[in-house]
């Protein structure tokens, strides 16, 4: 596993570690095998219903459609579980890897899209091999479509005690102000985080101030405090009452 440098458009340096490209097939393979299980379960089941015999008295057209539908859970797997799990099939999830964008935050359903289309010509197409070398020899460790997504894979087995990390101490009777944090991940609060205690140490202003910028474009939050210290500190608490509350 190499590092992976991020310098932000906020000019913010981010140090991940990229995901190996053996966690990277391991994950692929393990999707693999479920949408294998499944297919199988399901061709299994209309066997044994007798079904598949219906079907095959069934005109063209219609069993063209029929199996067209058993096979969209496998056409659409990676763009519906990198979706909805943040960056994450279930293989990713095995692996403990994950995509993000290279500006270090949440990816978007548009960004899992573009890699979801790449992945014709990554993987089908060329059996894989396409992406195997632009992962090899992409400074980011990128396939063709993360390059077109801005995206890339990281791995977590570093971050075991992540929620040790993006936990604040709050009291039982806290009042949040701010509820447009939960737009935030974990990993945008851990970075955060990060970032403002190396900001407090130098008492970096600037700093501070490219925090504040980024955390109010990507949740619409409007600074509300009364200077931008004590903004950033009130976001991680906030973040910290509405996630252990749910």
């Amino acid at each position: 596993m190499s590092e992976l440098t991020i310098n932000t458009t906020q000019n913010v340096t981010i140090n991940f570690t990229a995901a190996s490209i053996g966690h990277r097939i391991l994950a692929f393979g393990i999707d693999l095998l479920i949408m294998m299980a499944y297919l199988t379960s399901v061709f299994l089941f209309l066997s044994y219903s007798g079904l598949e015999y219906k079907i095959q008295l069934m005109d063209t057209w219609s069993q063209i459609a029929i199996r067209s539908i058993i096979f969209l859970p496998v056409m659409f797997y990676s763009l519906i579980f990198e979706t909805f799990f943040e960056g994450q099939s279930l293989g990713k999830k095995v692996v403990r890897i994950k995509v993000v964008k290279i500006e270090g935050y949440q990816a978007s359903f548009g960004d899992y899209l573009i890699r979801w289309l790449f992945r014709l010509v990554d993987i089908v197409i060329t059996s894989g091999i396409l992406g195997f070398i632009f992962i090899i020899v992409s400074k980011k460790y990128q396939r063709l479509g993360d390059m077109a997504a801005g995206t890339s894979v990281i791995t977590l087995r570093n971050d075991v005690n992540i929620s040790s990390t993006i936990l604040e101490e709050i009291s039982y009777d806290y009042k949040p102000t701010y509820p447009l944090v939960i737009k935030l991940s974990d990993n945008d609060i851990r970075i955060i985080k990060d970032k403002f205690i190396k900001a407090k140490a130098r008492r970096d202003e600037e700093l501070v101030l490219k925090l504040v910028s980024k955390i109010e474009e990507v949740t619409g939050i409007k600074n509300q405090s009364p200077n931008n210290w004590s903004f950033i500190s009130t976001v991680l608490k906030d973040y910290n009452y509405y996630t252990q509350s749910m």
